[in-house]
Protein backbone atom coordinates (compact mmCIF):
# COMPACT_ATOMS: atom_id res chain seq x y z
CA UNK A 1 0.00 0.00 0.00
CA UNK A 2 1.37 3.40 -0.90
CA UNK A 3 0.56 6.93 0.23
CA UNK A 4 1.35 10.01 -1.84
CA UNK A 5 3.14 12.73 0.16
CA UNK A 6 2.41 16.32 -0.85
CA UNK A 7 3.33 19.59 0.84
CA UNK A 8 2.98 23.20 -0.22
CA UNK A 9 6.26 23.90 1.62
CA UNK A 10 8.25 22.37 -1.25
CA UNK A 11 7.93 22.94 -4.99
CA UNK A 12 5.04 21.20 -6.72
CA UNK A 13 6.06 18.52 -9.20
CA UNK A 14 6.72 19.81 -12.72
CA UNK A 15 5.80 16.50 -14.32
CA UNK A 16 3.87 13.27 -13.77
CA UNK A 17 5.40 12.35 -10.40
CA UNK A 18 4.84 12.91 -6.67
CA UNK A 19 7.06 14.77 -4.23
CA UNK A 20 7.35 11.49 -2.35
CA UNK A 21 5.70 8.11 -1.94
CA UNK A 22 5.39 6.35 1.41
CA UNK A 23 5.29 2.57 0.95
CA UNK A 24 4.88 0.86 4.30
CA UNK A 25 7.45 2.55 6.51
CA UNK A 26 9.75 3.55 3.63
CA UNK A 27 9.66 6.99 2.02
CA UNK A 28 10.96 7.43 -1.53
CA UNK A 29 11.42 11.08 -2.45
CA UNK A 30 11.63 12.58 -5.88
CA UNK A 31 14.63 14.75 -6.57
CA UNK A 32 14.47 18.28 -5.24
CA UNK A 33 16.02 21.30 -6.90
CA UNK A 34 16.49 24.84 -5.55
CA UNK A 35 13.07 26.08 -6.52
CA UNK A 36 11.37 28.39 -4.02
CA UNK A 37 7.83 27.07 -3.49
CA UNK A 38 6.39 30.51 -2.73
CA UNK A 39 7.96 32.67 -5.43
CA UNK A 40 8.60 30.00 -8.05
CA UNK A 41 12.11 31.40 -8.45
CA UNK A 42 15.25 29.32 -8.67
CA UNK A 43 17.84 30.00 -5.96
CA UNK A 44 21.10 29.83 -7.90
CA UNK A 45 23.09 32.82 -6.62
CA UNK A 46 25.79 30.43 -5.39
CA UNK A 47 26.25 26.67 -5.16
CA UNK A 48 26.01 26.99 -1.35
CA UNK A 49 22.68 28.84 -1.52
CA UNK A 50 21.40 26.43 -4.16
CA UNK A 51 22.29 23.37 -2.08
CA UNK A 52 20.80 24.92 1.07
CA UNK A 53 17.49 25.49 -0.74
CA UNK A 54 17.50 21.91 -2.06
CA UNK A 55 17.99 20.63 1.49
CA UNK A 56 15.25 22.93 2.83
CA UNK A 57 12.88 21.59 0.18
CA UNK A 58 13.83 18.02 1.08
CA UNK A 59 13.30 18.79 4.76
CA UNK A 60 9.76 20.00 3.97
CA UNK A 61 8.98 16.77 2.12
CA UNK A 62 10.38 14.65 4.95
CA UNK A 63 8.35 16.62 7.51
CA UNK A 64 5.18 16.13 5.47
CA UNK A 65 5.73 12.40 5.93
CA UNK A 66 6.38 12.78 9.67
CA UNK A 67 10.13 12.31 9.29
CA UNK A 68 13.38 14.27 9.36
CA UNK A 69 16.97 13.84 8.23
CA UNK A 70 17.61 11.28 10.99
CA UNK A 71 15.25 8.93 9.12
CA UNK A 72 17.23 9.14 5.86
CA UNK A 73 19.08 5.93 4.96
CA UNK A 74 20.12 6.70 1.37
CA UNK A 75 20.74 9.84 -0.68
CA UNK A 76 21.58 10.44 -4.30
CA UNK A 77 23.19 13.70 -5.35
CA UNK A 78 23.23 14.72 -9.00
CA UNK A 79 25.66 17.47 -9.97
CA UNK A 80 26.06 19.40 -13.21
CA UNK A 81 29.81 19.33 -12.54
CA UNK A 82 32.05 17.59 -10.02
CA UNK A 83 33.70 20.97 -9.43
CA UNK A 84 30.73 21.61 -7.09
CA UNK A 85 31.39 18.46 -5.04
CA UNK A 86 33.20 20.02 -2.06
CA UNK A 87 30.78 22.92 -1.64
CA UNK A 88 27.70 20.70 -1.98
CA UNK A 89 29.23 18.13 0.37
CA UNK A 90 29.83 20.77 3.04
CA UNK A 91 26.26 22.13 2.97
CA UNK A 92 24.71 18.65 2.66
CA UNK A 93 26.84 17.34 5.53
CA UNK A 94 25.65 20.08 7.87
CA UNK A 95 22.18 18.46 7.91
CA UNK A 96 23.42 15.09 9.21
CA UNK A 97 25.17 13.63 12.23
CA UNK A 98 28.49 12.58 10.70
CA UNK A 99 28.56 9.34 12.70
CA UNK A 100 25.09 8.31 11.50
CA UNK A 101 25.02 9.80 7.99
CA UNK A 102 23.08 7.89 5.32
CA UNK A 103 24.67 5.96 2.49
CA UNK A 104 25.07 8.04 -0.65
CA UNK A 105 26.33 8.36 -4.16
CA UNK A 106 27.18 11.52 -6.02
CA UNK A 107 27.21 11.59 -9.80
CA UNK A 108 27.88 14.16 -12.46
CA UNK A 109 25.21 14.34 -15.15
CA UNK A 110 25.12 16.19 -18.45
CA UNK A 111 22.12 18.33 -17.52
CA UNK A 112 19.55 18.76 -14.76
CA UNK A 113 15.99 20.17 -14.85
CA UNK A 114 15.89 23.92 -15.39
CA UNK A 115 19.67 23.83 -15.83
CA UNK A 116 20.30 23.77 -12.06
CA UNK A 117 23.61 22.62 -10.61
CA UNK A 118 22.36 20.16 -7.97
CA UNK A 119 19.42 17.80 -7.43
CA UNK A 120 19.05 15.48 -4.44
CA UNK A 121 16.72 12.55 -3.76
CA UNK A 122 16.45 10.43 -0.62
CA UNK A 123 15.06 7.25 0.86
CA UNK A 124 13.97 7.38 4.50
CA UNK A 125 12.65 4.81 6.95
CA UNK A 126 10.04 5.56 9.60
CA UNK A 127 10.99 3.62 12.72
Amino acid sequence: MKKIIQTNNAPAPIGPYSQAVLAGNTLYTSGQIALDSESGELIVSSIDAETKKVMENMQAVLQAAGMDFENVVKSTIFLSSMKHFNAVNEVYGSYFDQLAAPSRETVEVSELPRKVNVEISMIAIKA
